[in-house]
């Protein structure tokens, strides 16, 4: 089995925990590191996993998924260089944060290091979610294989190349928002037309799960499922009609244009930091280590940046 390391226990880590016990994976399987005692101690007991330092936990691991805000990432994927610098065994080095490319991890950690970045979405709380995988350098298809059989505990998963993935985070990174927008306005309009909130609120949220369903599952596009509801002369159409007079689609259009915009100006680190390859001097990297009994510096936990 894979056993695989994951680096930070915020909202997205355990998600990935939960997901991979579902799954099947066996607790023994699964190590988690988190900075915070009490929360590491309250997954451990949750799930029935090992928790435990950096150093040691990264050890042996096939896996290392970094699940921490983007500004943490590059100084613990640091850490994470250090710890199996040297190692025989090969680990396969995940991100799940928003906007942190492959080169700043790979200059982290010794040279022919694979990595994998995964773009998630937070559907993947609920175990829905959707990721969007791509590998650095010398990240193989074998790797990419294993990266994708972890991510499908928790949903769906693509594979895009990195200059696609400012797009992913435009379309699906943020794409959970731009529903919840369009179920609000659906509930405010039942509302004002005389149906109580709690019902109008399940009629949308029912109605886009059916939606979602029928988009992945019944082999036909969304411009056929719409054509084939919209009756001629009939209440659909009439809806249909006054949202494209509204602009519906050029305002998703320059929605998701203004989020991969914003995806684009946030690379980490930004443009006019530098990036330290990581020493490979013995002295150095002892004294970046530390402690190999202790646990790993603080850093924040929590879902992968913006969305």
């Amino acid at each position: 089995m894979t056993r695989i390391a994951v680096v930070g226990g915020g909202r997205i880590g355990e998600a990935l925990i939960a997901g991979l016990r579902e799954a099947g994976t066996e607790p023994s399987d699964i190590v988690v590191v988190e900075a915070v005692e009490a929360r590491a101690e309250q997954l451990a007991r949750k799930y029935n996993i090992l928790s435990t330092s950096l150093d040691i936990g990264c050890e042996g691991a096939d896996v290392i998924v970094v699940a921490v805000k983007p500004q943490d990432v590059p100084a613990v994927v640091g850490r994470i260089g250090d710890a199996i610098s040297d190692s025989v065994h090969e680990s396969i080095v995940v991100s799940l944060a928003a906007g942190v490319p492959t080169t700043v991890l790979e200059n982290k950690l010794s040279a022919g290091s694979p990595v994998v970045r995964v773009m998630p979405n937070t559907a993947m709380l609920v175990g829905h979610g959707v990721s969007a995988l791509c590998k650095g350098r010398y990240a193989r298809d074998e790797h990419l294989e294993q990266v994708s059989t972890i991510m499908e505990s928790v949903g769906l998963v693509v594979v895009v190349t990195e200059a696609q993935m400012d797009a992913v985070t435009a379309v699906s990174g943020s794409g959970p928002a731009y529903f919840f927008l369009m179920a609000e306005a659906m509930v405010d309009a039942g509302v004002e037309r005389g149906l109580p909130r709690d019902v109008a609120l399940k009629l949308a949220a029912g109605t886009a799960l059916g939606a979602g369903a029928m988009l992945t599952g019944g082999g036909e596009g969304p411009a056929e499922l719409r054509y084939n509801v919209s009756s001629p002369g009939g209440t659909t159409a009439a809806a249909i009609r006054r949202l494209e007079a509204g602009g519906l689609r050029s305002a998703v259009a320059d929605a998701v244009e203004a989020a991969a915009s914003r995806s684009r100006a946030w690379h980490w680190p930004p443009p006019m930091a530098t990036t330290t390859t990581r020493s490979t001097d013995p002295a150095t990297r002892a004294r970046r280590r530390g402690d190999r009994t202790g646990r790993v510096c603080a850093y924040r936990t929590g879902p992968p940046g913006e969305m």
